[in-house]
């Protein structure tokens, strides 16, 4: 098995087990660079995939509090080579599928070969990079896709049909469907109309679908896992981190 295909035979499990997929979301090394590896512990003790956030000085699709969190992690010394390091230390300890999600800077200035070649070493099976266009992917998903590690591709509300069905058609893991025309971190509520929308998303997609952005309660993973095969949950996760609280405890709140 190909390390992508990890990522969706994780989240396949879990909706076969009568469960959606639940995909965790951490900023590496906050609050604490030093709690950073029992943290990821936790968090994969109860998420299905784990997404691991790469600090950067201009998240621009994220809001306040993850922006906060890249802030402080960046401050405390947090690099994209310690990250890998970490993980490097507890590879064998991790079973669940680890994803990154970073901005394309850190990964270009990393190099993409190398990249590759250490997201295979230390058990990273795919990257998001939001601020990067599939048109101009071409090069680092070359790179990923000669270590078998998958690119995933966002599609959001506005994704017209014709580039929803190219996106879900080349993204690798899962298609993470963004669930509103904004930023992260939002206490609004879920969209009216999701249900409509993660439903075509779904039905196109041949390859799970991950819905993120404003999910932070068990009643929104409820209704995400009734259209779309897992549920992405960020900013909330860092909120009770931020606020020195139990991540699996909370993640085991959100169980369906």
């Amino acid at each position: 098995m190909q390390p992508h295909e990890s990522i969706s035979a994780a989240i396949e499990a879990a909706n076969a087990d009568g469960r959606t997929g639940l995909v965790p979301f951490i900023t590496a090394g906050y609050p604490e660079p030093k709690d950073f590896v029992d943290t990821l512990r936790a968090v994969a003790e109860v998420g299905d995939v784990v997404e691991v956030g790469v600090p950067f000085s201009d998240p621009m699709a994220d809001g306040m509090t993850i922006q906060r969190s890249s802030f402080i992690a960046i401050e405390k010394g947090v690099t994209l080579k310690w990250i890998f390091d970490q993980l490097e230390s507890i590879k064998s300890e991790i079973s669940k599928p680890i994803v990154f999600m970073s901005y394309l800077n850190p990964l270009l200035a990393f190099g993409f070969d190398e990249l590759a070649q250490r997201a295979l070493e230390t058990g990273v099976c795919g990257f998001i990079v939001p601020d990067l266009p599939y048109e101009e992917c071409g090069e680092i998903r070359e790179a990923l896709e000669a270590k078998g590690i998958g690119l995933i591709q966002l599609v959001t509300p506005a994704t017209p049909a014709d580039r929803l069905e190219m996106l879900a058609k080349e993204s690798r893991g899962f298609l993470y469907a963004v669930t509103i025309t904004g930023i992260t971190g939002g206490d609004s509520g879920l969209p009216a109309g999701l249900a409509d929308y993660l439903d075509q998303v779904s039905r196109v997609s041949p390859i799970p679908v991950c819905a993120g952005f404003g999910i932070r309660a068990a009643e929104d993973v409820v209704n995400v896992g009734k259209h779309a095969a897992g549920a992405i949950v960020g900013s909330a996760l860092v909120e009770v981190l931020e606020q020195g609280g139990d991540p699996a405890e909370f993640l085991s709140q959100l169980g369906n």
